[in-house]
This record gives C-alpha cells, structure tokens and sequence, in this order.
C-alpha cells in the first residue's frame, strides 16, 4: 500500500472452522477469535462476511450459512492419521461457496485447521491469509500447510512463536497473535472470593484432572467452564476425585462467564500439549485473574511470571499448589493493564491489518 496516502478499506470473507457452528463451543478458542476479530476490523471501517457451518450465531455479524457433516478435530486423532473427509463434508461446502464469491472479496482469512484449505489455495485468485490455531498435530496437514508456507510467502500465519517451533517450517511462518479482548466487555475485580477458576474444553489434551487434583489437596473450591467434548473424560474425573470442591457451571456466554471468572483468586491452565495460545488466559488478566500455568506452549508467552501469575514445571501438580500458596504476591491490577496494553483487541487488530495490507502488497507486486 502506499505509505502516503490512507490504506483502503477491505472487504474480507472469513471462513470458520469446519468442527462445529460458531456459538456452540464445539471450535475452542477459534470461536472467540472469530468473534473478536470480526468485530475490530468492522469497526476500522472494513466490510466483513463470515462462511460458517449450518447453525452458527455471533450476535449482529453477518454469516453465511452452510449444511453439511462437520470434520474430526485434530487433536482427537494421532500423528499418522489419514486425510478423512464425511460423505457430505461442510468444509467443502464452505470452500465451494467462498471459490464461487471469492472475486467479491480482497482477501480470505481461513481459520480452518484442516488439509482442504491449503490444498485448494494455489486454485483461489484472492490471497489467503491462514490462520492457524494450533502446533503440529497430523502430519499430512503439516505437509500441506508447508508447501503453502513455500509456494505462497508470508500467508501463515501463527498466535505464538513456541507454537511455531513445532513445525518443520517455523522460520515460515508468520507470529500475528491469537486474540485481542475488549477490555469493556470483562469488569475487573480487587477483592476476589478463595476461589480458583478453570476454563477450556474439557477433553484430555487440556489435564483439567490436574487442576481438580490441586483443588482437591487445598480443599479451594474449582470453578469448572468449558464445553464436555469429551463425556467419558469428564465421568472418569468425577469418578477418580468424588470428593474435590468443584463446580461445572457449564459452557457460558462472555458476559456470565467473566462474572464467575472475576471473582476468582487465580486461574489454573493445565494443558498436556502445546497451545498455541490460551484466549482464557487474556480473558482472565481482563478481569484482573492471576493465571498459573504450565511452562508449555502459549500460555509461557502470555504470563509475566511472578507479576501476572506464574509459570510452573509443565504437569506437576506440586507446583500447582505451590503457585496458588503464592496468588496474593500478584497485583490484580497488573493483569488488568496486560489487558488493556499488549492483549487489546484494538492492539491484535493493528497486528492481523498490517499482515493483510502485507499480503496484499505482495499480491500487486506480481
């Protein structure tokens, strides 16, 4: 774009993640990043579409529509996994509608962490921003997404560089962050009840057995949210701590669910893989929640430690209670600012339009 003068307004077609309907908790994180971005880039004046399975809600943004099976999740299946694809697969829906609108648009942001996407790219006349939400998982996929990192320069993009490092192709990719929060929407609070929160889906790769663990041995009263995507994990927990002090109080809207996270003394995140970045994390610094977290994957670049929560040796539930011993050293007030500043909404949004107009540039230079 041209420094001299102001850079356009885009229209921008983005194109969810094919595991479940936007709204239903079934996409994790990607849902709240949707949402979020979606809305910054609105309000600086681009127009914006969302391609969605059949289902999906995000409030006043607009979404496309579209029926068909919804795909496995990654992280459910094993490193060797086969390309597998339902008889009336949605994500090839959603692909099939963006190619036939695609010259409506400037540029495409896919958050779909899947082999179609990048297979189909170099058949798109749009540049594709990729977005991609987590470390490797399935080797044909990052297969995939490497010969797009070659062939098209600058396109994926990453939430951190830890997340990165798992690939072959790190030096590729791109570190445009994994989400901004308004702060507007999360109300801080000074004087929290003892109490801890635990917020994510509830599924093995994310060990909430751990945090129910150090609640368990400090007798600290957990307060569980998140989708069950996983029933049988969840009954074994119940099963294996029947007398640990928690609560489920389910998978919740933003605004319930940052009026039971506020109130918390700290925030446990306990993942057995590497995340790629932990939107509960900054929803917890919005609300003025310290976060203890395994030293892995996201979370280790998000948390100061010792100023907005601390970082402990990756599955030890020791550590753990030995964190929550220390939650009063933190001010809450710090993690409020990391909020406001560095995990903005208005801050990411500045990170994706730079990638964009990036994108663009190099598309007009050919």
């Amino acid at each position: 774009m041209n420094s001299r003068s102001a850079p356009p307004k885009l229209k921008i077609l983005i194109l969810s993640t094919p595991v479940g309907a936007l709204g239903s908790g079934l996409g994790g994180g990607v849902e709240l990043t949707i949402a979020n971005l979606a809305r910054e880039l609105r309000s600086r004046g681009h127009a914006i579409d969302i391609i969605a399975p059949t289902g999906s809600e995000l409030g006043d943004l607009s979404i496309i529509q579209i029926p068909g099976e919804l795909q496995l999740t990654a992280q459910t299946q094993e490193q060797a996994a086969s390309i597998v694809m339902p008889g009336d697969p949605v994500l090839a829906n959603m692909w099939a509608k963006a190619r036939s609108i695609e010259h409506h648009y400037d540029i495409i942001f896919n958050t779909a962490f899947d082999w179609l996407p990048f297979y189909l790219t170099p058949f798109f006349d749009r540049p594709i921003a990729h977005f991609v939400s987590m470390g490797s998982q399935i080797a044909a996929i990052d297969l995939a997404i490497n010969r797009v990192a070659i062939d098209f320069p600058g396109t994926i993009g990453v939430c951190t560089r830890t997340q990165a490092e798992t690939f072959s192709f790190a030096d590729l990719c791109c570190v445009v962050g994994g989400n901004g929060v308004d702060p507007a929407v999360y109300d801080y609070c000074e004087t929290p009840e003892d109490s801890l929160a635990w917020l994510g889906r509830i599924s093995p790769e994310k060990a909430l057995e751990d945090a129910v663990a150090a609640a368990d041995r400090t007798g600290i009263k957990l307060k569980i949210m998140g989708k069950i995507q996983d029933p049988l994990y969840w009954d074994k927990i119940q099963r294996d701590y029947p007398h640990a002090p928690i609560e489920y109080l389910g998978f919740l809207p933003t605004h319930e669910l940052q009026q039971s996270l506020r109130t918390c003394r700290g925030m446990l995140m306990t993942p057995r893989w590497v995340e790629a970045f932990g939107n509960v994390a900054i929803e917890a610094l919005a609300c003025g929640v310290p976060i203890i977290a395994y030293r892995r994957g996201g979370p280790a670049e998000i948390i100061t430690d010792g100023k907005t929560g601390f970082l402990v040796e990756p599955d030890s539930v020791e550590g753990l209670i030995a964190a929550i011993d220390r939650l009063d050293e933190i001010d809450r007030a710090d993690c409020r600012h990391a909020a406001e500043t560095v995990f903005s909404q208005s801050a990411w949004g500045n990170l994706v339009e730079s990638w964009f107009y990036q994108l663009l540039d190099r598309k007009h230079a050919k």
